[in-house]
């Protein structure tokens, strides 16, 4: 089958571990045909958002083609609503058997639909990355930007897709409630780990190895935590405070990831032996620092880190979050409820009572739930 990925509600980034590198890395595995296109908005190395400035065609690092549109014109309110050039070339060019539409949030869904009309034995997904966490604060992104734009967008597709996927509960509640999009065409498909690397990591010499580098030893009692340490995830202080405070010494923490200079003299207030910063990582280097924890924990917002550390087989304690109950698969998890030390304390110590248990259902579920090779196998059927 020949699959074209469209990511152009938001942004594509080559190198990183988002879902739409993984699902297409997969499609590819399982022997489809598959090519992305996307705009120019991605990340960089470092994870800053930037605008991709190199050839429009190209091969990303598993061999797939990638188009890079550019915007029909360069001014904040096209770019806002994502009309592209060269959308039709591109869709003519690959003559895909399935359109796999990252996000229906661009206005050039119209531009989508007239291909599909032309060429109506074309199958179509449509996954959705937006909640109410993350998207529709306020009356104008509520009411008007969701509320009738990117409605009006969604809308245009419903004849034509056969599911829309939401990639947490939330999303999956979102599409429905936001969108009005019919239930009996939603589903849950889950971000999840890639297989390949977590394999790899798996290997016990990664953990011994990771380890060391912290400084840690064997009977240390190791807390790994991390992502965009920023103004939506200032919970990493209290818990390095937490750990730094907590009465069993062999209790350490690794700390990976960017910290926002506003929080930084924080922050490096709360490094000592027991507390490590190891900086930003790639994301193959996630999976290894995963593999060095006994329990990895995420007391800020929902990110694909969290899949990823189930995909792993890792106890976790999440912070506890309307619509993301998915990463709880009756055992291998535990929440944080009300974000004070006391509480984060309280909470590590339960895991530590319970870990082995924990880790039993984390490593018999988690490794099959968030594998995406199955989830990648799973979103085409």
């Amino acid at each position: 089958m020949k699959i074209a990925h469209l990511c152009l509600a938001n942004f594509y980034s080559d190198g990183f571990s988002y879902q739409e590198n993984e699902i297409t890395k997969f499609h590819k595995a399982l022997g489809h045909e598959v090519a992305i296109i996307a705009s120019t908005d991605c990340f960089d190395k470092s994870g800053t958002f930037t605008t991709y400035t190199g050839e429009p065609f190209y091969n990303n690092e598993h061999g797939i083609p990638v188009t890079r549109l550019q915007y029909k014109n360069p001014s904040r309110v096209y770019r806002k609503l994502r009309r592209y050039q060269g959308l039709t070339q591109a869709l003519e060019g690959f003559q895909a058997d399935i359109l796999f539409i990252h996000g229906c949030q661009f206005l050039d869904a119209s531009t989508v639909v007239k291909y599909i009309k032309k060429h109506p034995n074309v199958t179509v997904f449509v996954d959705n990355h937006a909640d109410y966490n993350n998207s529709a604060h306020g009356f104008l992104s509520k009411k008007i930007l969701h509320g009738v734009i990117w409605k009006h967008a969604a809308h245009k597709l419903i004849p034509y897709t056969k599911r829309f996927y939401g990639v947490l509960p939330a999303r999956v509640d979102f599409l429905q409630d936001a969108y009005g999009i019919p239930a009996k065409q939603c589903a849950l498909l889950v971000m999840g780990a890639d297989d390949n690397i977590v394999a790899a990591a798996r290997e016990p010499q990664v953990r011994e190895q990771r380890r060391r580098e912290y400084g840690f030893g064997d009977d240390d009692i190791v807390i790994v935590t991390g992502g965009k340490i920023d103004h939506n995830k200032p919970q990493v202080l209290k818990l390095m405070k937490a750990v730094r405070n907590y009465p069993d010494s062999r209790v350490k923490l690794a700390v990976f990831g960017s910290v926002m200079p506003k929080l930084k003299e924080e922050f490096d207030s709360y490094l000592d032996d027991r507390i490590v910063y190891i900086g930003w990582r790639a994301p193959s280097d996630i999976y290894t620092d995963f593999a060095a924890a006994d329990l990895v924990a995420f007391p800020g917002l929902h990110s694909v880190l969290w899949e990823e550390a189930v995909g792993m087989g890792k106890p976790c304690v999440f912070k506890r979050i309307e619509g993301c109950n998915h990463i709880d698969l009756n055992g291998n998890c535990l929440f944080f409820e009300n974000d004070t030390e006391n509480e984060y304390q309280e909470v590590i110590r339960t895991a530590l009572d319970n870990l082995q248990a924990m880790r039993l259902v984390a490593e018999k579920k988690g490794l099959e739930t968030f594998s995406y090779k199955a989830i990648a196998k799973r979103s085409i059927e």
